[in-house]
């Protein structure tokens, strides 16, 4: 009776035995194909349904890409086909006989790029640099009562650059050269320029510009000519500065004492006298600390007077209005 029990599971342990020709081919299988089957986790025994959908969350976790595993299916091929990444994503596992390819990198760490960009602080003016000029100009005294004729005109633009500086020959003789101020001498004035030319090339160059000056008034005086207010800006007369350099009212400053309170710079020093150039960037300077504030408070009076302009023409038309009827009530 025993011998017939051991028989049985004899026989039936053989019947639950693969083939070994399956197993063969199986292994044979495996090691052509053991670049697809490196995966981490895909090793042979492990085709389940379970084992396939957790490589596909492990893989999709750690880069991001979405798998695509073929439906499970009964034939031993499609349970041998290692899963494969979607064509627009990048997955660990490229096609058989394609080299891997590099993850691309993004415009953000790509060597000098970055995320936010930031520039130097540059001085821009309100409205267009190029209309913008400082000018300066310096006497001497010609005739008997040493009347102040001009000797040097300097113009300057924006950015300080010299764009017109000339010695100019006065049209009445020369009296007094004021070198210690003007910084004019004898020799400067020998072939120095006509003042008729001098004053045409001046006009030419400011006209129809805002014109940034000191005591500005006195250089329009010997240029003979006459600048419109609105484009005229007077250093001398801006309470802004004298409020900066800590002067108490809206008297007239020095430029040289502006020059030194603001910028701690000094200006019109020695025996030699004064530079026209070196006043003209002093005054564009000191028009820049103030710009947006003095223009602003220029835009507001401007508008200020507009409407009182406009009230006062109003009021001047009702009246007309009133008498016109009240002379009808008499016709």
């Amino acid at each position: 009776m025993s011998d017939f029990w051991i028989n049985l599971s004899l026989d039936e342990t053989a019947q639950k035995k693969a083939p070994v020709g399956k197993l063969n081919r199986k292994k044979e299988w495996l090691h052509r194909n053991r670049h697809h089957c490196g995966a981490k986790g895909y090793k042979e025994g492990k085709h389940n349904n379970q084992y396939r959908e957790d490589f596909r969350q492990s893989q999709t976790l750690q880069n991001g890409a979405s798998i695509e595993c073929p439906p499970p299916s009964t034939s031993t091929q499609n349970k041998s086909l290692p899963c494969l990444a979607s064509a627009s994503h990048s997955s660990s596992m490229p096609p058989f006989g394609e080299k891997p390819k590099e993850p691309l990198k993004s415009a953000a760490s790509s060597p000098g790029s970055s995320v936010s960009s930031t520039c130097k602080p540059i001085t821009m003016s309100s409205g267009n640099p190029s209309k913008y000029v400082a000018i300066d100009c310096e006497m001497v005294g010609t005739g008997p009562k040493r009347l102040s004729e001009l000797a040097r005109c300097s113009i300057v633009s924006y950015e300080g650059d010299v764009i017109y500086d000339q010695f100019i020959q006065p049209s009445a003789q020369v009296t007094d050269y004021r070198t210690r101020w003007s910084g004019i001498r004898r020799r400067d004035l020998v072939n120095a320029m006509p003042f008729a030319q001098a004053r045409m090339e001046i006009l030419s160059l400011i006209k129809g510009k805002v014109v940034v000056g000191h005591a500005i008034h006195n250089d329009f005086k010997v240029i003979g000519y006459c600048h419109p207010p609105e484009l005229t800006r007077d250093t001398s007369r801006i309470p802004l500065l004298n409020q900066m350099a800590g002067i108490e009212g809206n008297k007239c400053t020095s430029l040289k004492t502006l020059t030194k309170a603001i910028f701690n710079r000094d200006i019109q020093t020695g025996n030699k006298g004064h530079s026209s150039v070196e006043d003209a960037r002093a005054a564009m300077e000191l028009y820049k600390v103030v710009e947006h504030e003095w223009e602003r408070q220029l835009a507001a009076n401007s508008m200020a007077r507009v409407e009182i302009s406009s009230f006062s023409e109003m009021i001047t038309l009702v009246i007309v209005t009133l008498l016109f009827c009240h002379l009808l009530t008499y016709i």
